[in-house]
């Protein structure tokens, strides 16, 4: 699985000209699946971004986690994660899970999430054409996979 996890002061998804989800201060993360990801993965992933310590402390300093300022998530799928770009100028994405796997992960990933974080993440929708907005704060954003657990 690959992460670009955002902190945000809010974001959204919209799909067909509604808002589908939307938060305040947290986190937007784009999640990518490959075919070879586990909940294993999943669970791991999790517990490094509940984990992550990049929210200011009293003194200014990236020290509280996520739980600790009571924020927000915003899960959107994000297959793009994934392209090869070796040959030539046209993404492939050969490497991202198809649906059958996909998507029974992400959803995975995302109760799993919501029950560590003790309220509801928000979610995109896979397949649709979402157009996802944001206010990075910081600009704070960083890449996670699990296949560089080490």
């Amino acid at each position: 699985m690959r992460t670009v996890i955002q902190r945000v002061k809010h974001a959204s998804v919209t799909i067909d000209k509604q808002v589908k989800s939307a938060i305040g201060t947290g986190y937007l993360v784009l999640l990518g699946i490959c075919e070879e990801d586990t909940r294993e993965d999943a669970d791991w992933l999790i517990r490094k971004i509940i984990g992550l310590r990049v929210f200011d402390d009293e003194q200014g300093v990236m020290n509280k986690s996520i739980m600790e300022v009571g924020g927000e998530i915003l899960v959107v799928s994000q297959f793009t994660l994934y392209a090869s770009y070796k040959k030539g100028n046209r993404p492939s994405w050969l490497r991202a899970a198809k649906h059958d796997i996909s998507i029974p992960l992400y959803n995975y990933f995302c109760q799993q999430l919501s029950q560590e974080l003790g309220k509801k993440v928000g979610t995109g929708e896979f397949g649709a054409d979402m157009k996802v907005e944001l206010l990075n704060d910081g600009p704070v954003t960083i890449c996670m996979d699990t296949k560089n657990k080490e």
